[in-house]
């Protein structure tokens, strides 16, 4: 089970679509009032080790993740880059 958000952040996520590693989790949307995760947001194309930012990066909707397991999280999400 998840407790913190540094949790997340030493999990892969992978687009179960075409089977693409997206990278490491580096950053949360949350909803405060709600108390509740938004979205998370991983590097886009062309960001290297989260330091040298390149394309838009891709945030993920809360809705849109299907599973989290150990190692890895699971999304399922459109394979074109972000806008």
């Amino acid at each position: 089970m998840v407790n913190k958000t540094s949790d997340f952040r030493q999990k892969e996520v992978i687009n179960i679509r075409d089977g693409r590693r997206l990278g490491m989790i580096i950053d949360m949307e949350f909803d405060l009032a709600a108390g509740r995760i938004l979205s998370i947001v991983v590097p886009g194309p062309g960001r290297f080790l989260g330091l040298f930012k390149g394309d838009r990066d891709y945030v993920i909707p809360w809705d849109r993740i299907k599973r989290i397991g150990d190692d890895v999280i699971l999304v399922e999400v459109d394979s074109a880059p972000p806008p």
